[in-house]
């Protein structure tokens, strides 16, 4: 035991002791008897053994107990004296039930230790896990569009007489793109540190949740205008508690997604409803729906939809994903994601 925690356990072992003695005192006049005084130094025994540091503390605080008892409230007053007939055992019981009280209580306190230590290696193997699907994900989804610049940007620099003025204008075009790509990335990479690096928590203020999903679907639409989207909400007012900045990168990820990997033409659905104690967000779209292989690691920062079209097809998608689920984690929400028989459904939840 360190001398901090030492001084500690003493500090907590008088005071308890002294204030049981007071209020013990008091009562005493009040009833001229010494009924129950016995469970309030039982009470400060069990306040001991909660608020200091090992086993020590709570029993010596029940033997002390036991002796102020007997010294001070206890005929012959202000001497000690076990002779009296029945005496000894009533004090034995006593002191038993004290130690017991105090044996248990740290008992109880080092299993919510040991709760609270497995729960936060938990919780760092989480974020680990977190870490690597990200730089995995990262990896593999700036890397496709970085080499593509590069590659059409040497392609111009090299041939730019022998190119005609619509391939030049392609190869610019696909910079711009795989340039505007790379700073949605960038943004979606801005998001996670908002996240709490020691807690894998968000700051929460209670948002409407119309406002959120309008917010999300008006910076879609600027950044894709043609997409379709059907938008569902609750007839009722309801305000939860979230980082209103974080869902709508969510939702803004899992459209963008549903409309360039879908390959279907028709709306993308969103639904926000009620269920239970939770808001959900339903993200629907009716194209070629998730290869079954891929269901399980889908929020690991792999590609999700289908294996058909060119690995170029599913750019940006593992990244976008796995940063959909830190999000959702840190909000203590859940997210799926399934086949609905006529396309895709990706689905998470908010606490309300």
């Amino acid at each position: 035991m360190s001398k901090t925690d030492l001084k500690r356990n003493c500090m907590i072992t008088i005071t308890a002791l002294l204030l049981a003695t007071l209020v013990s005192y008091l009562f005493f006049l009040a009833t001229g008897g010494m009924n129950n005084i016995a469970m309030i130094y039982a009470l400060a025994v069990a306040l001991i053994a909660r608020y200091s540091t090992g086993y020590l503390p709570g029993i010596l605080a029940s033997v002390i107990s036991m002796f102020i008892v007997n010294g001070i409230f206890t005929y012959p007053y202000g001497t000690l004296n076990f002779t009296m007939a029945g005496y000894p055992l009533t004090f034995l019981g006593i002191l038993s039930v004290s130690i017991i009280i105090s044996a248990t209580t740290t008992h109880l306190k080092s299993q919510a230790k040991q709760i609270q230590e497995q729960e936060r290696l938990l919780l760092e193997a989480d974020k680990e896990k977190m870490r690597a699907n990200l730089l995995r994900a990262i990896s593999h989804d700036l890397r496709t569009p970085l080499t593509a610049i590069i590659g059409s940007s040497s392609a111009y620099l090299e041939n730019k007489d022998a190119l005609s003025e619509e391939e030049q204008d392609a190869l610019v075009s696909g910079i711009h793109e795989d340039a505007n790509w790379l700073l949605h990335m960038v943004e979606n990479l801005l998001t996670v540190t908002r996240i709490n690096a020691d807690t894998a928590s968000v700051v929460k203020t209670e948002e409407s949740v119309e406002e959120v999903v309008s917010e999300a679907v008006t910076r879609l639409k600027k950044r894709l205008p043609e997409v379709q989207i059907k938008v569902r909400v609750p007839d009722e007012f309801y305000m939860i508690p979230m980082d209103a900045t974080l869902i709508e990168q969510v939702i803004i990820n899992l459209l963008e997604n549903a409309a360039r990997h879908s390959g279907s033409p028709e709306p993308i659905e969103l639904n926000v409803w009620p269920n239970g104690n939770v808001m959900q967000f339903d993200v629907i779209d009716f194209g070629k729906g998730i290869a079954a292989e891929r269901l399980n690691s889908i929020f690991d920062g792999n590609a999700a939809y289908s294996k058909e079209g060119s690995g170029e097809a599913f750019k940006g998608m593992g990244i976008g994903l796995s940063i959909c689920k830190t999000i959702i984690s840190a909000h203590k929400g859940t997210i799926t994601a399934e086949n609905h028989g006529m396309g895709a459904r990706f689905s998470f939840t908010l606490p309300m």
